[in-house]
């Protein structure tokens, strides 16, 4: 009985810290997502784009989006988005479908979206890329580089 009673006691700890565990993540969502979520109710975006091999891009992931006060700051004034701009599938937003044209050609293609959001006049096209929009979708600021904490909320 003592050890059932122990079993009980365990799960039912495991069971919190999981449910801890899930309050302290970023609430990514996906472009379907963040259109009706606008619709629903609008709200600044904030969008990150990466790739599997930037080695930035996985800095920020563990050192800046695993802050507590970063978590909190884009789970209540932001829909965030995050996106490998290598992925290779067709997203519909507003009505227009997207795709990765260069993985045709490129090893390492680029996804439209990205190339279309995060493109710079004259620059390659380089991750870690940050945009963040206003509630009415228009550009409020992007960073094309690593931050820390700190720049992060001051940018939010």
């Amino acid at each position: 009985m003592r050890l059932f009673i122990f079993f009980i006691l365990l799960l039912s700890v495991s069971i919190s810290s999981l449910n801890a565990q899930n309050n302290t993540m970023i609430e990514w969502k996906t472009w379907a997502e963040l259109e009706q979520s606008l619709k629903d109710t609008p709200k600044p975006v904030f969008l990150f784009f990466h790739s599997e091999s930037c080695v930035y891009c996985k800095k920020i992931e563990r050192q800046v989006f695993t802050k507590p006060t970063v978590i909190e700051k884009l789970n209540t004034g932001y829909y965030a988005v995050e996106m490998d701009v290598e992925r290779t599938d067709i997203i519909t937003f507003e009505g227009m479908q997207f795709n990765n044209k260069e993985a045709l050609s490129k090893r390492h293609g680029i996804h439209a979206l990205p190339l279309l959001l995060a493109s710079r006049d004259g620059v390659p096209f380089s991750v870690p890329a940050t945009i963040v929009l206003n509630k009415d979708f228009t550009l409020k600021d992007r960073v094309f580089e690593y931050y820390t904490t700190k720049q992060l909320l001051k940018l939010l």
